[in-house]
């Protein structure tokens, strides 16, 4: 087998049986901040493309990306925001969600992720659980009218002279800077952010403050959406996001000559490490298709801007490989990518590689606690563990695999996935209880359920909360839902448990089939006979349009189970 240059004297396959490995060290850590990662980018590609916002009309090299940036920290630094101080940015992917990105670096401020999806309740949490001073949005995004909630949320921005409010439910929110031409009582705009910026750059007082700044400093807060209570804030610092990009960029084999097309948000560590900062980390140019993920669109970006490589869900992947006008577009150009954010079918992964030229496509395995990824498949791994597998462990982490009582698993088995390196992060914002639920001797513990082959090879199998039992015996839904891949005329399925008084629960999965296709419970049932085992076969199968799934592509169990318990008036069995 091929040796991945990233991977030299580490122990990336288990010894003595157990589910235990650990990365490379010989490729050391950066203690570079995010601002001094895009100058030092930007003064060796100074000509080269750097952004291109296709909507936007926007196409910029390094140099004039690393201008603009300091124009807007130069703006906010005019506003009084300060280093340590929290900035939101609501927004779908637009060149604004960018330059906050890397401007709040640049003077140390924490850029706070609104998820694009949030309503008033959950808007109204997040702002106030880290402070905001300043929020940076969108005027809408399909039906979220963002600067409408606003006014909701804080009516005193009627009678607020700009940068002046106070509001009683948002008592820590200073300034409303909102995107777009249009002008709103109390709100700043943004381009006239941009003029006081213009007018008072000042490079030196820039690099004077980022001289200031620790790779350990808190940089970037993001919420993550638990099935149930609030959201928790996971913080994460310069050190964790800097080098999970680094590795991640490493593990693609980007160059400066590459172009990477990005259609997943930015507001989620996809689309902010995986995409750009693994972009800034190596000169490749970045390219959005638009605000929000249209299949078209994201083809006809690959074709007319001669992508090398693609990000993307596998929702997304089957919504281009499926695009009536498909056979159209030139994709003879792209080399690789990630496909990450949900388990992975086996068969999308197959119809990527041969259909849209992605040979050296790549799997990624974390979540945002991780800063986010631990586990990445490379370039020259052999095609069959790049499609039933999340790769080996990446440089400077530790990953082990434990049972219910912390023991680790011999290898093969089933448990808990925990990391433990760098990339851990700081903590969650404001609740430390929550944090020492999660990191326990600097393990995060993930929720995830895994196997470790041999090798290192790590295969996800579910979630803790997934994993369902029936009659006694553990079922794990992502084996149900690849075997139900396998089925011709099965686009999407989602496999979860339902309450049940006789097995205590069983099987429920719901199907899309693919376009122009039919199929009947029966039909599915019977392709599962003799295949898997009697009770891993569905008992209840219910064909859907869509799935209810989150912004970023993952799919909503917890809806599709509590319609399920509705429509069947099933009733929760109480468990010690």
């Amino acid at each position: 087998m091929a040796t991945d240059p990233t991977q030299a004297g580490a122990q990336i396959e288990p010894r003595d049986g157990v589910s235990y490995v650990r990365g490379a060290t010989d490729i050391p850590l950066s203690d570079a901040t995010v601002s001094r990662f895009l100058l030092e980018t930007a003064s060796r590609f100074p000509d080269r493309p750097a952004v291109v916002f296709r909507e936007q009309n926007v196409r910029w090299t390094w140099r004039e990306f690393a201008n603009e940036v300091d124009v807007l920290a130069s703006g906010l630094l005019a506003l009084g925001i300060r280093a340590g101080d929290r900035v939101g940015i609501w927004s779908p992917n637009r060149v604004e969600w960018l330059l906050t990105q890397f401007a709040t670096a640049r003077m140390g401020a924490v850029l706070v992720n609104i998820n694009p999806a949030y309503r008033l309740a959950e808007l109204e949490y997040a702002l106030n659980k880290v402070g905001c001073k300043a929020i940076i949005a969108a005027e809408q995004f399909k039906t979220s009218k963002y600067l409408e909630m606003l006014q909701a949320l804080a009516p005193e921005l009627a009678d607020a002279a700009p940068n002046a409010l106070n509001a009683a439910k948002l008592p820590e929110l200073r300034a409303v800077i909102r995107m777009g031409e249009g002008t709103t009582p109390g709100m700043l705009n943004f381009d006239d952010l941009m003029r006081t910026g213009r007018a008072q750059s000042d490079a030196a007082t820039l690099d004077a403050l980022e001289a200031k700044l620790n790779p350990d400093d808190p940089i970037n807060i993001q919420f993550t959406s638990g099935t149930t209570g609030n959201p928790k804030g996971a913080t994460l610092t310069h050190r964790n996001i800097v080098n999970n990009a680094r590795y991640i960029a490493m593990a693609m084999r980007l160059t400066e000559q590459d172009s990477l097309c990005i259609p997943v948000p930015l507001y989620h560590c996809f689309g902010m490490v995986l995409a750009v900062l693994a972009c800034v980390s190596t000169g490749c140019a970045m390219v959005f298709p638009g605000e929000a993920f249209d299949p078209g669109a994201t083809l006809a970006a690959v074709n007319e801007e001669r992508c090398t490589a693609l990000h993307g869900v596998p929702t997304m992947f089957i919504a281009e490989l499926d695009h009536p006008d498909f056979a159209k577009y030139d994709l003879s150009r792209l080399r690789t990518g990630i496909m990450a954010g949900s388990p992975c079918p086996i068969e999308t992964m197959k119809r990527v590689v041969s259909k849209m030229h992605l040979g050296e496509i790549t799997i990624a395995y974390g979540m945002t606690e991780t800063s986010p990824v631990s586990f990445q498949s490379s370039t020259i791994d052999p095609l069959d563990k790049r499609t039933t597998t999340v790769g080996r462990i990446q440089p400077h982490l530790e990953v082990k695999i434990v049972d219910p009582l912390g023991n680790i698993v011999p290898v093969g088995e089933t448990g808990e996935l925990c990391t433990r390196g760098y990339s851990v992060m700081k903590g969650y914002w404001g609740d430390d209880a929550k944090t020492r639920e999660a990191i326990v001797d600097g393990w995060m513990h993930t929720g995830d359920l895994a196997t470790l082959d041999a090798e290192g090879y790590c295969n996800i199998v579910g979630r803790l909360k997934d994993m369902l039992i029936r009659g006694g015996e553990n079922v794990y839904p992502r084996e149900i839902e690849e075997f139900l891949f396998r089925h011709p005329k099965v686009q999407s399925v989602q496999v979860f448990g339902v309450p049940d008084p006789k097995y205590g629960e069983e099987v429920c999965a719901w199907i899309v089939v693919r376009p122009g296709e039919q199929a009947t419970e029966e039909e599915i049932r019977e392709f599962c006979q003799g295949q898997i085992a009697h009770y891993k076969i569905p008992r209840y199968i219910r064909f859907v349009d869509e799935l209810p799934m989150t912004v970023t592509g993952k799919a909503q169990k917890f809806v599709m189970r509590a319609r399920m318990i509705d429509e069947l008036k099933l009733a929760e069995a109480r468990t010690a």
